[in-house]
């Protein structure tokens, strides 16, 4: 029997999972409320109950005997989180994770304590959004994620679809400006109650039909003080937010060298999947670390490389992804491969594989030809 707390994962999806393996390293047990059977990390954690994470009942039976709650997906309702706080600790708590729920809460938040964010506006019609200046960015402020709830536009006309969905969704639209950015970035952190914070390195992150699809770390040819001055702005709003757990600053480069903060995530993210085979300490080591408040482990990098690449299902193949094990093993001894237990599906998250080393070029052909080969995009008579 554990003597350690049980921390309960409020989704169970992929990042769930991952939490499961520093877990039962550490030796802290999990409790999971996963939206169905099977699901990606219901496979994984055996105490796990499944319901409705919108429903209190629901989260109150999947938390309770937990010392801790933490979060898959920041989706769980305002109300519910300040709920379940009479009876565990929620990490991170409602008053942080609303800036990740919603856009537009996040955006006045930052800009009020000077953060840099790109121009912004809450509009209602497409004249408003006409008022703000084309071409712009729309977005939902709650409920999207990997592209979806965002649409560029450059006239009244491709602002339809936005407010359709807005009416239906009855969410607000959050107008941007087109930023002109060379690259995304991503500033990873983690906090502790405390107030302790490590930092990973700043990571180039590139994204394929609104999807992270190809992570570098570190960042290439990024200049010393604009990478300090991303990991000090993610220490700020971590700090500003006391945000507890992992937390993800989403950035661009822009073309005349500034950071603009695009995106928070309050959990461990994708573009920290790397660290899992790259750094001392894992994000979701680090994230379960934070959550207990115990002492945050090491996040300097193992390598000077290493490039994460996502598995996306492909349209073209439907076979069984442990079929690739065989030739990518066999080629690259030193590739590290993550799958989720997902049915392929076209675009879906299914894993991921990490390469690091000493040269760049070599690290990206690896885990590009790896992810490829899982994918089916190499032919699948070879599989």
């Amino acid at each position: 029997m554990s003597f350690a707390p049980t921390v309960a994962i409020i989704g169970g999806g992929q990042l769930a999972r991952m939490l499961a393996e520093p877990a039962a390293a550490l030796g802290i047990p999990l409790r999971l409320l996963a939206e169905a059977e099977g699901v990606s990390a219901a496979q994984v954690i055996p105490d796990h109950i499944v319901g409705d994470y919108r429903d209190l009942d629901t989260l109150r039976r999947a938390t309770a005997g937990c010392a801790v709650v933490t979060f898959d997906h920041e989706h769980v309702p305002t109300e519910h989180l300040h709920a379940l706080e009479s009876d565990l600790d929620v990490r991170p708590g409602p008053e942080a994770l609303v800036h990740a729920q919603d856009k537009g809460v996040m955006r006045a938040r930052l800009s009020a304590v000077g953060v840099p964010c790109p121009r912004h506006r809450l509009v209602t019609t497409p004249d408003e959004v006409a008022d703000f200046g084309f071409p712009a960015v729309l977005k939902t402020t709650r409920g999207g994620y990997d592209g979806k709830g965002v649409w560029v536009v450059r006239d009244r006309d491709d602002c339809a679809a936005a407010f359709d969905v807005a009416a239906a969704s009855r969410v607000q639209i959050l107008a941007e400006e087109l930023i002109d950015f060379t690259r995304e970035l991503s500033a990873l952190v983690v906090r502790s109650p405390s107030g302790q914070v490590a930092a990973w390195p700043v990571v180039q992150s590139t994204q394929l039909d609104g999807i992270c699809h190809e992570v570098i770390a570190p960042a290439p040819d990024l200049a010393p003080d604009l990478a300090v001055a991303a990991q000090q702005i993610a220490m700020r709003i971590a700090a500003e937010l006391e945000v507890v757990g992992v937390l993800a600053v989403e950035m661009f480069e822009t073309t005349d060298g500034r950071v603009l903060v695009n995106e928070l995530a309050m959990r461990p993210h994708n573009t920290g999947h790397w660290t899992q085979d790259g750094s001392v300490t894992s994000q979701f080591e680090n994230h379960l670390r934070a959550v207990l408040d115990l002492p945050l482990g090491a996040p300097d990098a193992r390598a000077p490389w290493t490039v994460m690449v996502n598995i996306l299902g492909s349209a073209t193949y439907s076979g069984q992804l442990y079929a690739g094990y065989r030739h990518a093993f066999a080629r690259d001894p030193h590739l590290k491969v993550h799958l989720y237990g997902k049915d392929l599906r076209p675009g879906r998250k299914v894993g991921h594989v990490n390469a690091y080393g000493d040269d760049l070029e070599d690290c990206l052909e690896r885990a590009r030809h790896a992810a490829a080969w899982f994918r089916g995009d190499l032919g699948e008579e070879s599989h």
